[in-house]
């Protein structure tokens, strides 16, 4: 651990991410709205039978065309911000703090890409990967590890 150095814990990169999800979240509201409530419009917004053909169809349609939008959208969001001059989310930004490689430097879209697919690792295993932030010397979740990334606090 290099002295002077400080990393971002554990509660406060919970609270940026939570920040992260809401920021993400108001900004596919309208595409939601648009595939989301897509079965609904099919029958007239009347909301006490969906009885139409094209109803089960396009529900299923519309939320599996959310879910990859949402799922790209954070992809997005997380690589470009963290990797562009910011060196992080609008989350991490609001606490000070900033992804680095081990050394301190900005890291690339490659990069801040596979920190945030390694991030489902972390979470498949019961969120053992998530919690290990608590507990390593420099603050590393499982995803940073695999990454070779660091949250320092500014």
């Amino acid at each position: 651990m290099q002295a002077g150095v400080r990393y971002g814990g554990f509660w406060i990169r919970v609270v940026a991410a939570i920040i992260d999800v809401i920021i993400v979240a108001l900004a596919l509201a309208p595409l939601k709205i648009i595939f989301g409530l897509g079965g609904v419009a099919v029958n007239g917004f009347d909301t006490h039978g969906f009885h139409g053909p094209l109803t089960l169809p396009y529900l299923i349609f519309g939320g599996g065309t959310f879910a990859l939008l949402k799922l790209t959208g954070s992809w997005l969001y997380e690589a470009f911000m963290e990797s562009s001059c910011y060196q992080a989310t609008l989350g991490k930004m609001i606490f000070g703090m900033k992804v680095t490689d081990l050394y301190g430097n900005r890291i690339s879209f490659a990069r801040a890409s596979g920190r945030h697919f390694a991030k489902i690792l972390s979470g498949l295993i019961l969120g053992i990967g998530f919690i290990m932030v608590g507990f390593t010397e420099r603050k590393q979740g499982l995803h940073d590890m695999i990454a070779g990334t660091l949250v320092r606090r500014f």
